[in-house]
């Protein structure tokens, strides 16, 4: 062998060397359970690259579960095959439910990119899962058998689940049926994306340019924004209004420019409904496949195939809930309408001035403003963050038991996140909540809540206790001044906090069941549950003082918080039951829609405060149905409002932090997540079904609940 052979045979062995140290000792900390205190997320020892790493490794791992359950040749059963499924995929749960949240929370363009890249391949895993013809003759056979099983009622729940899941998803259909499915599968996924990249090219043509002479009646921070977005776009000197909530809504509330205000509801309201980027016939497509896709599955309408697996179950509740809200809200609106159409036309000094849709916003605010002479400025001083805190976190003590002590050895993401031990009355360990309070570039807008574990019990029994997290972006401190929060900050923060709680104290076997995985017209009543307090003197007093002067929160204050809270319930309720009908209208349809504006037109009539504007239309953009997850569920809205109403005057009836009431939404609500139905649920903490009585008296509607309505309350 020659020297050069030799010393290459050295550099070969010295490579291989490093490479197996380096392989050694480059440890994946998603691969296995982490070795902290509760399996809180070691997140200082993630390195990017672990993700897609540890993903790529993960869905290899989930796939040979899953081979694994289908080659087994013991007879079927609910722990071979069921339970199985549910604790498959364990490491690549550990991983996504970690870069999901961080993604919204604190992602960069690698992350982005690797959110791109794993994208199909999870994709692809699940497609291959639903359709495995292997696994779902065992599912199938469980579930055929299930009576000669042994199964409690969250055993029953799983395995219901599981099958429908499949079910559902076109595992019961054969030959010529089942290829069809795939392939309007397929076609509504394209045409839902298509209507969902009209729908935001759309708005981003919807432009008004405007001049300084333009700006009467425009608060300053409008008007620099009108500025900025033009000098973006290289128009110094001038102002742009768009159509994005952020711009369009300041405009038509304070532009005293009539002509202005129509001229930008126009726009607004007509885009998607011609041009290169119409969405009529894509929105009437969509519709059409949904309706042809719950035929094959054997269902007359797209509406009843969603519906039965909700709180409100088939079409006709959910018509049963828009018509007594309608007809419960319209005399109120008729009467706001009155006064508003009174005061506008003395304000304008003309006795036939007719309040238009693109009038109802300016002339409404100037009216409250008269009314009430509240904002948020006064509020603020009142609600300094870390005594809200105090107060959210008090709520819970205060009804639950719950005691949140920050434990600062915990790793957290970014340095604004706190990490709290949450513990129950006898100090027993309930969870861990983290809370990310402020804005930053890497955070998406808005706030929401999640859990980077689900609580669940092991094979082994142990009750592994949940690391759920809340994300807001409030602001921050500045110089000497606290972060003070406005009125609505302090909602948000209630309600992400309901949605924690409903993760912290749950209580089921199973993960997939567990917390907030419950029906989606059911999941925002704990959230909403937690807002009713905010206007409750009795919660206020605990909490809300001055930062300044320390006094509580004057009586007046929350007199006029009340009061002004149900100004313009009505108005707002019909608005949302007219969007409520269409949905269900495009839902409904046993026929593909020809005249897709007057099909909107007699669809919303039921619940229309304005006449239609003539070319204008919602359907073209009403993303929430045609490119989002809200197609026959719009009405849910409302649904949690009755929900949460009436479950709050349970509490009014005994006292706001009645230890009973409080016992019992704990163990029916709280803790037993989707174990059960949620009505089930619901009637075992509330005694009987829910009515809209308690809504209508919390928005004014009426002083009590009317004797001679039939709401049809079940005891």
């Amino acid at each position: 062998m020659s020297k050069i052979s030799r010393m290459k045979k050295v550099l070969l062995t010295i490579c291989l060397l490093t490479l197996f140290t380096v392989n050694t000792n480059s440890k994946n900390i998603f691969l296995s359970k982490y070795e902290t205190p509760h399996e809180v997320i070691p997140f200082s020892q993630i390195e990017k690259k672990n993700y897609e790493e540890a993903i790529d490794i993960a869905i290899k791992e989930n796939r040979d579960e899953i081979d694994k359950i289908v080659n087994n040749q013991s007879e079927p059963s609910f722990e071979n095959t069921i339970v199985a499924m549910e604790r498959s995929g364990s490491t690549l749960n550990r991983v996504l439910s970690v870069f999901y949240p961080l993604l919204s929370a604190d992602a960069d363009d690698e992350l982005m990119e690797i959110s791109m890249r794993i994208s199909p391949k999870l994709s692809e895993l699940s497609t291959d899962i639903s359709l495995n013809e292997g696994l779902w003759k065992k599912i199938q056979y469980v579930y055929n058998n299930s009576n000669k099983m042994d199964l409690d009622v969250e055993d029953a729940m799983l395995l219901k689940n599981t099958y429908n899941s499949f079910a559902r998803s076109g595992a019961l259909l054969e030959g010529e049926d089942r290829e069809e499915y795939k392939k309007l599968s397929s076609e509504l996924s394209a045409l839902t994306l298509q209507y969902g990249q009209n729908a935001l090219k759309a708005l981003n043509q919807c432009e008004m340019w405007l001049s300084e002479s333009d700006l009467a009646g425009l608060p300053t921070s409008a008007i620099n924004t009108y500025k900025q977005a033009a000098s973006d776009k290289g128009r110094k000197g001038e102002y742009l209004v768009t159509a994005s909530i952020p711009s369009y809504g300041p405009f038509v509330k304070y532009s005293s420019r009539r002509d202005l205000r129509e001229r930008i509801y126009k726009i607004a309201n007509s885009r998607g409904l011609s041009g290169e980027y119409s969405n009529v016939d894509i929105m009437k497509n969509i519709a059409d496949i949904r309706r042809r896709i719950a035929n094959l599955l054997g269902y007359e309408t797209f509406a009843d195939y969603k519906l039965e697996l909700s709180m409100a179950q088939n079409t006709q509740n959910v018509y049963k809930l828009l018509d007594q809200l309608r007809d419960a809200y319209i005399p109120a609106c008729e009467k706001e309408m009155e006064e508003l159409t009174t005061f506008a036309r003395e304000l304008e000094k003309d006795s036939q001035f007719t309040i238009m849709p693109w009038d109802y916003s300016y002339y409404s605010n100037k009216l409250k403003d008269a009314k009430y002479s509240i904002d948020d400025e006064i509020l603020r001083p009142y609600f300094e963050l870390s005594n809200t805190i105090k107060g959210v976190f008090g709520l819970a003590t205060k009804l639950y038991g719950l005691q949140f002590t920050e434990n600062k050895s915990y790793d957290v993401y970014h340095k604004d996140v706190s990490a709290y031990d949450v513990t129950d009355s006898k100090g027993e360990f309930v969870g861990v909540l983290y809370t990310d309070f402020f804005p930053r570039e890497s955070k998406r807008a808005g706030a929401w809540m999640t859990n980077f574990k689900e609580q669940y019990v092991d094979v082994d029994g142990y009750n592994s206790r949940p690391l759920v997290t809340i994300v807001m972006n409030f602001t921050k401190p500045t110089g000497d001044t606290p972060s003070l929060l406005t009125y609505s900050e302090v909602e948000t923060f209630l309600h992400e906090f309901g949605h924690a709680l409903h993760g912290l104290l749950a209580n089921s076997k199973y993960a997939s069941i567990s917390g907030t995985n419950v029906y989606r017209d059911f999941v925002e009543l704990p959230s909403q549950f937690n807002e009713n307090y905010l206007s409750e003197k009795e919660f206020l007093d605990t909490f809300a003082r001055h930062y300044i002067t320390g006094e509580q929160m004057p009586n007046e204050l929350i007199e006029k918080i009340v009061a002004s809270a149900q100004y313009g319930a009505a108005y707002a309720c019909m608005r949302q039951l007219s969007f409520g009908y269409l949905d269900m209208a495009w839902h409904t349809i046993t026929a593909p829609v020809n005249d897709a504006i007057k099909f909107e037109y007699d669809a919303m009539n039921k619940a229309l405060v304005f006449p239609p504007v003539e070319g204008c239309a919602m359907s073209p953009q009403f993303s929430h149905i045609f490119a989002g997850g809200y197609a026959a569920g719009y009405y849910s809205y409302k649904w949690a409002e009755v929900l949460d109403a009436d479950a709050f005057a349970s509490f009014k009836e005994k006292g706001i932090f009645d230890a009973e009431r409080a016992e019992s939404f704990k163990t029916n609500i709280l803790q037993r997540g989707g174990s059960e139905h949620p009505m089930i649920l619901y009637k075992r903490f509330r005694g009987m079904e829910p009515s809209i009585d308690a809504l209508l008296i919390r928005d004014g509607i009426v002083k009590q609940a009317p004797k001679d309505v039939d709401f049809n309350r079940k005891d």
